[in-house]
């Protein structure tokens, strides 16, 4: 009987060490998949002003991060300025776009925008019009203000003042995403 009981027992013991290891291999983690931050974001940026006249910018964009760190993307963007009694420019065209992360709060981008840029020149003797592409490569860095704004500069580097549609060679920058 002692003999039958103490099997019994060992018995139950190698179940219990059995099932406890058993356990351990087959845990499993669940995620909350609203924690989970999607790879494709879109971000617009857009500009109103009416110093000196009137200037409308509309520029939207998809971005695919690769990593916690790089980012890939593109976008499309547009633009009317309109000074009265003196020039309209209508720009439209796209760009490249390649983000860095080195810090979590710090951002930098390498970016290539190409844009056609139509321009009416009010003149005494009638209006000139001009049309041409006009190419820049920007780098810049910003300071990510939170998850979703970046807020920076960028410099072009093909920047030519009698050529560029841009009036300076540096641009500020507000980056938001959805």
């Amino acid at each position: 009987m002692k003999k039958l009981f103490l099997c019994i027992v060992m018995l139950f013991g190698l179940i219990n060490i059995s099932q406890k290891a058993h356990a351990q291999v087959t845990t499993v983690q669940v995620v909350d998949s609203t924690q989970l931050e999607p790879r494709l974001k879109f971000g617009c940026g857009f500009g109103l002003s009416f110093v000196g006249g009137t200037n409308i910018s509309l520029s939207p964009n998809l971005i695919y991060l690769l990593s916690d760190k790089v980012s890939l993307g593109a976008g499309i963007q547009g633009s009317y300025t309109s000074i009265k009694d003196l020039q309209k420019t209508t720009t439209i065209g796209g760009n490249l776009i390649f983000q860095y992360n080195p810090a979590k709060r710090l951002m930098t981008l390498l970016e290539l925008t190409q844009l056609n840029v139509s321009t009416t020149t009010e003149e005494i003797s009638g209006d000139i019009k001009d049309s041409y592409w006009d190419t820049a490569l920007f780098v810049g860095a910003g300071l990510n203000i939170t998850p979703k704004i970046s807020l920076g500069a960028k410099y072009n580097l093909l920047y030519k003042e009698d050529e560029s549609v841009y009036t300076s060679p540096i641009i500020p920058f507000v980056n938001i995403t959805f």
